[in-house]
């Protein structure tokens, strides 16, 4: 029997991808036995025991930027979790160690090293974060999920997807349903394109204020939009025919599966996702952090499947002199819906579960 133990947490970036491939694992082999490491605090103390993984919690430990007082007690709290955790994969015979970065992923990899047990490294954003920044220094096995990605031994493997987006992808009459679904679901009309505006979870002011002050240039377009403004949003929903507004929503495959076109962030998980399905986008990366938003916008612009526009710009004024003739240029949306399909990658579970057979292979 092979034991996995799966590293990564804090956001749904990190979190969904290791469920994707966890799922993956035990799909090729359901007796193993995969164990997930993360912090008591992320996101991934719901969703892993929510997805029937046993989770082991570790203390969660930001790398010190500035020295100070936490600084001091970073290395010894650091070294004892090491130990912990290398003494877990030598107890539970822990085959193969596999990060996704995030706070839980440094001391999975540093315990591994110290174990001697192999590792592969997932990457989902194009832009590295610290942590599997150095984990790359310690195996070869590293997968982007951006073929503009920089991580040393990086192979491309594409993006796990989460489960309710793989069953939309892996049969077209999923997504038909879940399509008409979605129309009753959000009181949207079966005979009008649907233009799905979201932010992520909290939103984002730029997008939020923007769309909303020309909701009815883009109703007038012929387009009906489904706007998920987060749950910080103070906006009040105007009453405009046709335009539906959400503070949040908990059933984003519907959405994704009723959109024909999008205006989005730019983050790792979404920008993959529209890819996966097709969905042609503007794309208007974060503009704070250290710009990783931006890059994973890369390929799929490349593609031709997307418009990248920056936060500053991305204005009532752009959406009345870009966006609406955009929406009027229907052939042009079904070239980008082209693009956007031939861009996506469906199997990157598959790819990675491949990836961490090649480091099982090579112990």
């Amino acid at each position: 029997m092979t034991t996995y133990l799966l590293a990564g947490g804090g956001t749904a970036g990190h979190v969904n991808p290791l469920l994707a491939t966890a799922d993956e694992l035990r799909r090729r082999d359901p007796a193993a036995e995969v164990i997930v490491v993360g912090t008591a605090t992320g996101l991934e103390a719901r969703l892993v025991p929510r997805a029937g993984y046993e989770l082991v919690a570790i203390p969660k430990l930001p790398f010190p930027r500035r020295p100070n007082r936490a600084a001091v007690s970073f290395a010894p709290a650091l070294r004892r979790v090491i130990v912990d955790l290398a003494k877990l994969l030598r107890d539970r015979r822990v085959d193969v160690v596999v990060g996704f970065g995030g706070y839980a992923a440094a001391p999975a990899y540093l315990a591994a090293r110290r174990a001697k047990v192999p590792m592969v490294i997932h990457e989902a954003n194009a832009r590295p974060g610290l942590a599997n920044r150095l984990g790359a220094r310690f195996t070869p096995y590293v997968g982007i999920a951006f073929r503009a990605g920089t991580l040393p031994h990086g192979r491309f493997v594409g993006m796990p997807l989460r489960r309710e987006i793989q069953a939309l992808v892996a049969a077209p009459a999923a997504r038909d349903a879940a399509r008409l679904e979605a129309y009753g679901l959000f009181g949207l009309e079966s005979g009008t394109p649907t233009l799905l505006v979201t932010g992520g979870s909290l939103g984002a002011q730029q997008i939020n204020g923007t769309v909303f002050e020309a909701a009815a240039d883009l109703v007038g377009a012929g387009w009906q939009v489904l706007h998920i403004t987060g749950e910080r949003s103070e906006l009040v929903d105007p009453g405009i025919p046709g335009y539906r507004m959400l503070r949040y929503c908990d059933r984003m495959e519907l959405a994704l599966a009723a959109a024909d076109f999008a205006v989005s962030r730019a983050g790792a998980a979404t920008v993959s996702e529209l890819a996966a399905l097709g969905v042609p986008s503007v794309l208007v990366p974060y503009a704070v952090g250290n710009g990783e938003q931006r890059f994973n916008a890369v390929d799929l612009v490349g593609a031709g499947g997307a418009v990248l526009v920056s936060d500053a710009s991305f204005t009532p004024e752009y959406l009345r002199s870009s966006l609406v003739p955009l929406l009027h240029d229907r052939a042009r949306i079904a070239a980008m819906a082209t693009a956007s399909l031939g861009a996506g990658v469906t199997d990157g579970a598959a790819r990675t579960a491949d990836l961490i057979g090649l480091a099982l292979g090579s112990a």
